[in-house]
């Protein structure tokens, strides 16, 4: 596997990262990107000025999963947004992969932190339908994880829950804001 700088003058790669967008978030998100055409749009706005965009492929050539950065506060912060990996390559070590390479590449930039909102709009965790507004550091403390959410996937990758978006996708769908600190 190799990871590469993502740009759109390779426009096959445009369309297979947009496809993967589609495919990946279906299952969970399917409102994230629900046609190629959605995906293509989001595409286009990662390959956008002060954004990171890497792909990772196989010895062949093969999209195997993509992340995207936003420069925030200055370039002292970055949001990760999004990462995908192909659903039948997932628990393969390539997101892990993704977000390491991502970090490597924020630290080079100068960058201090890397934040990231993690959606629950399919009752995934114990945070969504929950009044978040009634002993919110005790449930994030409590958090628990019942459909295979991303969030423990971040914080085996060493981010840290620092704090929620009430209602964020509509009445008891959280988003969970995870951040690192990557150089300090």
């Amino acid at each position: 596997m190799k990871i590469i700088n993502f740009t759109k003058e390779n426009e096959d790669l445009v369309i297979q990262v947009a496809q993967l967008l589609v495919d990946a978030f279906r299952e969970h998100w399917p409102d994230a990107w629900p046609l190629l055409e959605d995906g293509v749009r989001e595409v286009h706005e990662m390959l956008g000025e002060d954004r990171i965009c890497r792909a990772a492929l196989d010895d062949d050539g093969n999209l195997l999963g993509v992340i995207g950065g936003i420069s925030q506060y200055d370039g002292l912060v970055w949001e990760l947004h999004p990462l995908a990996v192909q659903p039948a390559r997932q628990g393969q070590g390539i997101g892990r992969a993704l977000v390491q390479d991502f970090e490597e590449q924020i630290r080079q930039r100068g960058g201090l932190t890397i934040q990231l909102g993690s959606d629950d709009e399919d009752n995934m965790t114990t945070l969504a339908n929950a009044d978040l507004y009634e002993n919110l550091w005790e449930q994030i403390k409590n958090i628990r994880n019942l459909k295979g959410h991303p969030f423990e996937f971040y914080q085996k990758m060493g981010y840290v829950i620092t704090g929620v978006v009430p209602d964020a996708n509509g009445i008891g769908k959280p988003d969970i804001l995870m951040s690192k600190r990557i150089r300090g």
